[in-house]
């Protein structure tokens, strides 16, 4: 199958749709979900895996330079970023230690058919179902190398794990979700990092990169994957910036 260019949102429905999301497919072949009532999708329309890895590995993972990592997601969602975050502990041999929380978990007739084994880590595409049949609040051991803590919650309104050495923040839009990128929010995340932590996300706002940076995070606009232009990327200051 062949996307158009002169789609710009790079798209094509499939057939599976479900009361509130459409599983659409991407530019790179992966899939993504569309939520009309929200007109929001969960990943980039040029490339839900690539965009992933851009973000949350590469500009994420890859600066963390201790080989035991705690990391927050916030919004498990589809498990992509899991999914590739669990690949990576297998090839490093580091160990990783991945909480994510989610107030909506998706149902398993939405996981089930979602491509990222296949494309991802086919011998281990029983992974990614693993890690949606994972249970909720409680360590389960994935693998040797990965162990998931799912939180059901809202982000908010819930205590988070401390000594974070990694923030993937992954809400919806700003424009879509403002509640979820207050400053608030990365006060809490700041005080739960580690010294030297990482946060990143899709995002490049000002204003998140403002309420980041008032939080005490030292931030940065990297150059975004394919679609954006910019990313943001912090780093926990000794000392917390006031401005």
């Amino acid at each position: 199958m062949t996307l158009s260019l002169s789609d710009h949102r790079f798209v094509i429905v499939m057939e599976k749709e479900t009361k509130e999301r459409k599983i659409e497919l991407t530019a790179d072949g992966s899939h993504t979900l569309f939520i009309p009532s929200m007109d929001e999708h969960y990943h980039s329309v040029n490339g839900a895996i690539q965009e992933a890895r851009h973000v949350f590995l590469q500009a994420g993972l890859h600066e963390v330079q201790t080989d035991k990592i705690r990391i927050l997601e916030i919004g498990f969602g589809t498990g992509l970023n899991a999914f590739l975050t669990l690949q990576e502990a297998a090839r490093t041999k580091k160990q990783i230690t991945y909480y994510t929380i989610e107030r909506f978990p998706l149902p398993k007739e939405i996981t089930d058919v979602l491509n990222y084994g296949e494309l991802i880590w086919p011998e281990y595409k029983n992974l990614f179902h693993l890690l949606h049949a994972a249970a909720w609040d409680e360590d389960v051991a994935v693998t040797d190398f990965f162990t998931l803590h799912k939180i059901q919650a809202d982000s908010n309104h819930c205590d988070l794990p401390p000594h974070l050495d990694l923030i993937y923040f992954d809400a919806f839009a700003p424009d879509k979700q403002p509640e979820m990128w207050s400053p608030e929010i990365f006060q809490k995340i700041y005080a739960n990092t580690s010294p030297e932590g990482v946060i990143v996300t899709y995002c490049a706002k000002g204003e998140v990169r403002r309420n980041m940076q008032h939080a005490g995070f030292a931030m940065q606009r990297l150059p975004g994957p394919p679609g954006k232009r910019h990313m943001l990327f912090g780093r926990k200051r000794i000392y917390p910036f006031n401005a």
